[in-house]
């Protein structure tokens, strides 16, 4: 046998312990080659804004790539732990010290070498799948074809060869400062009783707590203000949690008697607090980077909800032109969109509405104010029911999302609209799309109506209702764009359909980018676990075997081991999730929208994801303790 054959051996072996770093490993070369598919696509390089996409998904691979080679470095830290005992063996059995740092140079880089082709071949196969997706969530104007990407493969080979490289030289160089003797006992050494303190376990409470309520209280700028100082106490309060408080608790629920003897309580409890000191440090990283993953996903995905509800409460007609008093090219706007939808052979339907603007005595509010007949006219026209008002009862409307919180100053107020002449609004508001534009406004019977004079402004708004394809709808929209230029000082074009299109196309790259590097982020996350949990493996097995002579049943087994892992995996991801959910009810604060289906989405899925890699986990780690029972 060959020295490189011994050290494939030891690989081959080693294949529990080393599967999730390379398949994380693969994962990660696989999503750094995705992105480089993307950049190097020459559909992005045919015009500025595709440039624009290429370079910030080619910074993205770059990021991730920085994160690889900390994932990789505590990775490999990890395995050199778990196996101090089988290198001292080594040593004692005549291998020299350089010999053994190239065997962990080799092993490494077949690891390397086999996670850096397997990435970019899982890359490859779905590839074009990939590329849709992308095209889809980016919403990119050309098509992204499947193409031969030889630059991209070169270029992932490459870097990540170097990573390897730089990794396992590293390692090997930290190999020197071990010695035999600590490595023959490294399963032997006596851990000191594991301690806690009650302040610092009062401080956790203390940082955490005034955190959430300090988040959950704050709106607007303030929480931008307060966001670092948040993320400080959040932070030092997480790494307290799970170094001081919960081995604090263990030591409370170990001096209750009734439940430490209850049923196999005791074989839980007895190394609990070891392991939850021990694994301190990977809770923590873990609960952080997953709380990261989840915030920047949620973050994106409630910005594009955000951004495309309030789109689409602006106006639920597909074309809309807001005239404002010193419009002086209404008419020849209004026959230019005319003109442009005959040439396009699209029968639409169009209306108009005069609003009257009020500012409100002693107040630095402004109202709008729109005509019975009218409001009924433009109902009939978008399908809704019409109302009927009493003579001095005006009704209060708003054309914004139900989801959307705002503070309704209309609401039961005798508002008074010109001297002498007041008028009562209902006690409660309608949320409704037949008047466009307007965030909240008051429909006012035409009696009143014709009593008011001199208002502080008055707008025309024209729409243009009916069914029209959204591609048929976009390319309208960019051709009256030509001469209707939208969002001008004295006037608004607004084509719906166009701008839910502008809008995602915003938020689709950064979206995109976020979901990937959070996905690596949340799978590096998992994969810090399952190496903590494989490192006790052995340590398990004799504890284990030895309990199974005074009569262990295999439910006892099942159950006691159910709940270790159980611990081990979700004590984290439930801190990264409380976390996330604060953040997020933060952010719906601070834009006053409600973001609960957003983040029930983002914080499910990831939940789901980690629960499917426990029970896989936990399914082949009781089978390996069980072996060991045989």
């Amino acid at each position: 046998m060959t020295f490189r054959q011994f050290a494939y051996n030891n690989v081959a072996r080693n294949k529990r312990l080393y599967a999730a770093y390379f398949l994380s490993s693969m994962f990660t070369v696989m999503v750094f080659f995705t992105f480089s598919i993307f950049a190097y696509h020459p559909a992005l390089h045919s015009n500025e804004i595709n440039q624009n996409a290429a370079t910030a998904l080619s910074t993205a691979k770059w990021i991730i790539y920085v994160f690889s080679f900390f994932f990789v470095l505590y990775s490999m830290s990890s395995f050199l732990r778990s196996r101090q005992k089988e290198f001292g063996l080594l040593l004692m059995q005549g291998m020299s010290t350089g010999q053994l740092r190239q065997m962990v140079f080799l092993e490494n880089m077949i690891i390397g070498f086999a996670s850096t082709l397997g990435g970019i071949g899982l890359g490859l196969v779905f590839a074009k799948l990939i590329l849709l997706i992308g095209e889809r969530i980016i919403v990119l104007d050309e098509k992204l074809s499947f193409y031969f990407p030889l630059q991209a493969i070169i270029i992932t080979f490459i870097s990540f060869m170097i990573l390897f490289v730089l990794i396992s030289l590293f390692i090997t160089a930290i190999l020197r400062q071990r010695k035999l003797i600590t490595l023959i006992k490294s399963n032997r050494t006596a851990k000191k009783e594991p301690k806690a303190s009650i302040w610092l376990s009062l401080i956790v409470i203390l940082l955490i707590g005034s955190s959430y309520i300090i988040s959950l209280s704050v709106s607007g700028d303030q929480a931008i203000y307060l966001l670092v100082p948040i993320i400080i106490m959040v932070s030092i309060g997480t790494y307290l949690l799970f170094t001081q408080l919960s081995v604090y608790i263990i030591h409370r629920l170990k001096a209750r008697k009734s439940f430490f003897w209850y049923k196999t309580n005791m074989l839980l409890l007895s190394d609990l607090a070891y392991r939850m000191k021990d694994n301190a440090r990977t809770f923590f990283l873990v609960a952080i980077v997953s709380t990261v993953s989840f915030c920047a996903i949620g973050t994106l995905y409630g910005l594009q909800s955000v951004i495309i509800a309030n789109t689409t409460s602006y106006s639920a007609y597909p074309i809309t032109y807001l005239s404002m008093a010193k419009d002086t090219k209404r008419a020849q706007n209004i026959q230019y969109i005319n003109d442009t939808l005959k040439k396009y052979a699209i029968d639409l339907t169009p209306a108009d509405v005069q609003v009257l603007r009020y500012n409100i005595p002693e107040s630095n509010n402004r109202v709008s104010v729109v005509r019975l007949s009218d409001y009924n006219r433009f109902a009939t026209l978008a399908g809704e029911p019409i109302i009927t008002l009493p003579d001095q009862q005006a009704a209060v409307r708003k054309t914004s999302t139900t989801r959307e919180r705002s503070e309704d100053k209309l609401i039961n107020q005798k508002i008074t609209l010109e001297k002498g002449l007041s008028i009562q609004t209902s006690s409660q508001a309608t949320f409704s799309q037949v008047i466009p534009t307007l965030s909240e406004y008051i429909v006012v019977p035409d009696l009143f109506y014709g009593k008011l004079q001199h208002p502080k402004t008055t707008d025309q708004i024209d729409v243009w209702n009916g069914t029209i394809d959204s591609s048929i709808s976009i390319q309208l929209a960019k051709d009256i764009q030509q001469s209707v230029k939208p969002h001008q000082e004295n006037y608004i074009f607004f084509a719906k359909d166009y701008e839910l299109y502008s809008q995602k196309q915003e938020f689709g790259l950064p979206l995109f980018m976020g979901l990937f590097i959070g996905i690596v982020f949340f799978v590096s996350a998992g994969s810090f676990l399952y190496f903590r949990l494989y490192s006790d493996l052995e340590e398990d097995k004799q504890k284990f075997k030895a309990i199974s002579k005074l009569g262990l049943t295999t439910k006892e087994l099942n159950k006691v081991l159910n709940w270790q892992i159980a611990l081990l995996f979700f004590a984290p991801i439930v801190v990264a999730l409380i976390h996330g959910a604060i953040a997020l009810t933060t952010l719906s604060n601070m834009f006053r929208f409600l973001l609960f289906k957003e983040s029930s989405i983002v914080l499910g899925i990831f939940l789901l994801i980690q629960m499917i890699y426990f029970f896989i986990v936990r399914h082949f780690y009781i089978g390996q303790v069980k072996s060991a029972l045989r």
